[in-house]
């Protein structure tokens, strides 16, 4: 109860937000997503004065103070705002996303990235209540932005700290940036462009499969920010004191996302600049260019502090970005390196069993099947041909970016295998999708035989032929959206079943999470090998026992004196699942039968903690 009292309290405290935006004039399907924005930098800016717990008490109760201004001023009947209406899309984002939501508060956190940094974070801001300094080893990228951390941070507060209520938080800003997208339909009643639109937001969910939505990973967070971002610009094209601060504030937020996020904010401003010049003439342009110049500059601003706080606190941060660390890693590697990772490269790219890759090829084919069609069969002449010129450009210049942050910021052994190399193009993909369907769904409209919104009903077309083939296209369209996202919901329920005898669902089957930021040793005897290899075991232990001093071991063919030194190295030892010689040597050692569970180590036995 105390959770949905307190998601009531923070919805409520978004809602003031939401509605003053909406008083300024920001669009309504933006709104939400620039409400959480906001909230994020004012979180940031208190976060870095070292007052977040009291950064979030002052950003919600500003909410609901808005909230209760707009309450009083309407029952006056004073600014109010125009009803917008409800419409198919509405409906469609409302149950699904509920639906989702709901799977996503029971599910819980298992991929690697998570217990690396994003679950860490978020775990040790809401308990400790400041950013992480340099005295305080558990973070290990200490790089990384942490605006989605805050924006979690911020929701849990108000609820309970759990993961699944974790992944409802990010969820919300994933839903609230693809909700945007609605902003550039010329007519929201057509149900055949709302429902293109909603297959492209679950269709998107299939090019995430990679991580899903069960995860804290923010490759699906920077393109839908990044497309949101977009439409804000072209809803704003001729509203120069909308489009500034909306580019600013876009851009604030993607660079505070993550450090790769440099790549959109380029997309962005670029577009910006386009748009601000195609729509303005004479010292007009001189002053839009002006502006772009101080909205970018403020928009780099929290970043660029962050770089500096970096700098400055940590004398060794992974994954910096600055010039040193760069020529730091192009001397360990030799030429021949380099050329093997752009060979192994340019052959992952090139190959269309890859999923981003076949991504780019259904874009093309999807864009240059709806040019012909429209051209033939209407006879508008339109530019969808270049909208897929313009995504495989974009495409092109990632993959460019992609090269050098794995011959700059990788190590080789890393590099040579195009680490996580999918899941970095699918954010490219999901944007060019998201570009092409905005581009798509105007020049469909465009093709309509009415034109006047207000006539628009079951005659208003050409021919009965017209007819049926809108009707039979929406009906595919909506199936296939409502499919897509149903087997997104059902497949990360799936994905939940089959993560119960995962190590962290271990641990939490074995003992309780500690919740009090502490450097005791911890112990974690893992069963399996490659959990010890590749520092999975180590990084769940400091995420569940909130200690930067837990690794992991798998072999213990030791000889009971090693094995009892080893043992006495650690406060703590955690057995998640039954370790035959590990139970076997603490039989000969301490004189226990120990299975599973977690033991405080003491000089000459273990004792089970409850």
């Amino acid at each position: 109860m105390t959770t949905w009292l307190g998601g009531i309290a923070y919805g409520l405290g978004l809602t003031g937000y939401t509605g003053a935006l909406r008083r300024l004039g920001v669009n309504p399907y933006l709104r939400w997503v620039t409400a959480l924005l906001i909230q994020i930098l004012l979180l940031y800016g208190f976060a870095m004065g070292g007052q977040l717990t009291l950064g979030i008490r002052v950003v919600t109760g500003i909410g609901w103070d808005l909230a209760v201004l707009w309450f009083l001023l309407g029952l006056f009947h004073r600014g109010q705002l125009p009803f917008v209406g409800l419409h198919l899309f509405d409906f469609w984002m409302v149950a699904l996303g509920w639906a989702m939501a709901a799977v996503l508060a029971r599910s819980p956190l298992v991929h690697y990235d998570n217990f690396s940094h994003w679950a860490v974070m978020v775990k040790f801001l809401y308990f400790t209540g400041h950013l992480p300094g340099a005295a305080d080893h558990l973070i290990s990228f200490t790089s990384y932005p942490p605006a989605t951390a805050l924006l979690i941070t911020h929701f849990l507060h108000w609820t309970r700290f759990s993961e699944g209520l974790m992944l409802v938080a990010q969820f919300g800003l994933i839903w609230a940036a693809a909700y945007a997208v609605f902003a550039v339909l010329r007519d929201r009643t057509r149900a055949l462009t709302a429902m293109i639109l909603c297959l492209t937001i679950a269709g998107s969910l299939v090019f995430n499969v990679a991580i899903r939505l069960n995860n804290l990973l923010v490759d699906l967070v920077l393109p839908l920010l990044a497309v949101a971002a977009l439409a804000g610009v072209f809803v704003y094209r001729r509203r120069p004191w909308l489009l500034w601060p909306h580019v600013a504030l876009f851009t604030a937020g993607l660079l505070l996302v993550k450090n790769s996020a440099t790549f959109y904010v380029v997309v962005l401003a670029g577009y910006a600049l386009v748009v601000s010049w195609q729509n303005s003439r004479g010292w007009a342009r001189v002053r839009q260019w002006g502006g772009a110049v101080v909205a970018l500059s403020a928009g780099a601003g929290p970043f660029l502090l962050w770089q500096h706080h970096v700098q400055t606190t940590f004398t060794l941060s992974k994954h910096e970005i600055s010039a040193q660390a760069y020529q730091h890693q192009l001397a360990g590697e030799s030429p021949q390196m380099l050329l093997r990772i752009g060979q192994h490269f340019l052959r992952h790219v090139l190959d269309w069993h890859q999923l981003s890759t076949q991504g780019l090829l259904l874009i093309n084919a999807v864009l240059l099947g709806a040019w012909l069609i429209i051209w033939l069969v209407n006879g508008h002449r339109n530019r969808l041909w270049a909208t897929a010129l313009l995504i495989d450009g974009l495409m092109l210049l990632y993959d460019v970016s992609l090269l050098g942050m794995y011959v700059l910021s990788m190590p080789y052994a890393e590099a040579i295998l195009l680490d996580g190399i999918e899941r970095y193009r699918a954010s490219v993909v999901i944007l060019g999708l998201f570009i092409g369907a905005m581009v798509l769904v105007r020049i469909i409209d465009a093709t309509f035989y009415e034109q006047t919104f207000e006539k628009r009903d079951s005659r208003s077309f050409t021919s009965i032929m017209s007819k049926n083939a809108y009707q039979l296209s929406t009906l595919v369209a909506g199936f296939f959206a409502v499919t897509l996202m149903y087997s997104e919901i059902t497949g990360t329920t799936f994905t939940n079943r089959m993560n119960r005898n995962t190590l962290p669902r271990q641990l939490a089957r074995t003992s309780r999470p500690w919740h009090h930021l502490n450097h005791r040793k911890v112990l974690v005897v893992d069963e399996q090998a490659v959990d010890v290899d590749d520092y999975y075991a180590g990084y769940v232990g400091r995420y569940y026992y909130f200690t930067d001093q837990a690794v992991g071991q798998e072999n213990f063919m030791l000889s009971p004196a090693a094995f009892d030194r080893v043992i006495q190295h650690y406060d703590y030892v955690v057995i998640p699942e039954h370790h035959r010689t590990f139970t076997v040597l603490t039989q000969k050692v301490y004189h226990q039968h120990v299975v599973t569970g977690l033991y405080r180590v003491h000089r000459h036995a273990l004792e089970r903690q409850d």
